[in-house]
């Protein structure tokens, strides 16, 4: 088998086998979940160099030719939720992803390594495509205030604009109303594994949308129904 040497062939090469996976974990995602049968020995994902997927027993040959994914995929199957059991699967399988891509790259000069992790980095991980963690969060962090006119929203009091952990209480489905306008709350970004100050500005309860303002003045469209779900704002 010729390995892919140059950057532009490792990231084809990535992108071929990531397409593959991301289609067992979205579009092929029963087919899948049916053949990583909990009865049958450790089973691996493979994502392959054409574009497709495959679920089949560890390589035999030791060392393998390639890093080999996560072995036995299939016995957790049955003792956790779906959606969860694919995120985990989503989360090795990006870890598989990097591992042969560096592999390859094994003689890329740090020019080059950099070169392929910028390429690899600007594609959204399994992860975030099966959990849709990006979803609203694809911009970059809210920036400090600057001096200016002063932003004709509710006054943020003597609060960090920003924290490692958040200091009110997480957001339920319940609290989901019209009453949540000129609320303060604590927006996490996974990205940067920070929460952001912010305040919901107006609320539709019906289709569960809201808009935030941070204490810059950006403001934001939210999904709160997924918010909730991943336990992503703490009401103050």
């Amino acid at each position: 088998m010729d390995f892919p040497k140059t950057v532009e062939e490792i990231f084809e090469d990535y992108q071929r086998r990531r397409s593959g996976l991301l289609r067992a974990l979205t579009d092929d995602l029963e087919d899948f979940y049916q053949q990583a049968d909990p009865e049958r020995d450790n089973l691996c994902l493979y994502g392959t160099r054409d574009g497709n997927w495959v679920v089949e027993l560890p390589a035999e040959e030791v060392p393998p030719e390639l890093p080999e994914p996560c072995l036995g995929i299939n016995f957790a199957r049955d003792g956790m939720q779906k959606r969860d059991w694919v995120a985990l699967v989503a989360v090795h399988s990006d870890s598989w992803l990097l591992a042969v891509a560096f592999f390859y790259g094994v003689k890329l000069d740090a020019a080059g390594r950099n070169r392929l992790f910028k390429l690899i980095n600007s594609l959204p991980t399994l992860f975030e495509s099966v959990t849709q963690r990006n979803k609203y969060k694809t911009a970059a962090p809210p920036q400090p205030p600057q001096p200016g006119p002063v932003v004709k929203k509710k006054k943020f009091e003597d609060r960090p604009t920003e924290s490692k952990y958040p200091s009110g209480r997480l957001l339920k489905q319940d609290d989901v109303s019209p009453a949540l306008k000129g609320r303060q709350a604590e927006l996490f970004w996974p990205d940067n594994q920070l929460w952001y100050l912010v305040e919901i500005i107006s609320v539709n309860a019906k289709t569960k949308q809201a808009k935030i303002v941070y204490a810059s003045g950006e403001e934001e469209d939210l999904d709160l129904a997924e918010i909730v779900r991943e336990g992503h704002m703490a009401l103050l």
